[in-house]
């Protein structure tokens, strides 16, 4: 009898964010997963999302990985989305013989890895990890928005929205923005 494959979905979370880290997820599928349920994480509402989320890491080995506001200045944002990608990676239990990543990017070093540019749509593995990840976000968003009110956070999750926008003109940056994206640079720079 041949052994399975394991492949392992990998996509991240939160680039174009002006505040919060971006997060990555890596997911090994499991038999008996709905695969029905797995679709790009933009696709589906943040409700629905929660509830996938919930099937997924119950029927999946994954992980997470992040890079923080920091590094993603000092790396910039490609470098600190491929490291946040390394580390769900390396933080998965189960290691896989091939790795399929969303996008055209892989992180250096990785063996047995393919970049498929708008992957989340295409394979299952990937849309599992995009819930993942993305859940994973808007819930760590929506915990610092108790703390940082002023933003929106809790419905726009760092992105750049009018509320968010609003916000940093009359409250200024927090520790979370990312001061080298332009928004936020502007608002230091004034």
């Amino acid at each position: 009898m041949k052994n399975k494959t394991i492949t392992a979905g990998i996509d991240e979370v939160g680039r174009g964010c002006l505040a919060g880290p971006v997060v990555s997820a890596a997911v090994v599928l499991k038999e008996g997963i709905n695969l029905d349920l797995l679709k790009d994480s933009k696709k589906i509402s943040f409700k629905r999302r929660l509830e996938i989320s919930d099937h997924i890491k119950s029927h999946s080995h994954y992980a997470i990985g992040i890079a923080s506001v920091e590094e993603i200045l000092d790396l910039n944002i490609l470098q600190a989305s491929l490291l946040s990608m390394k580390r769900a990676l390396e933080q998965l239990t189960i290691k896989p013989d091939l790795t399929l990543i969303d996008g055209n990017f892989a992180p250096s070093g990785l063996k047995n890895c393919k970049t498929i540019i708008n992957g989340d749509e295409k394979i299952k593995v990937i849309s599992a990890a995009s819930i993942i990840a993305k859940v994973y976000r808007d819930k760590l968003m929506i915990k610092l928005a108790e703390e940082f009110s002023n933003y929106s956070w809790e419905s726009n999750f760092g992105y750049g929205t009018r509320a968010h926008l609003e916000g940093l003109k009359k409250f200024g940056i927090t520790s979370h923005h990312r001061k080298g994206f332009k928004p936020v640079h502007k608002i230091l720079s004034n």
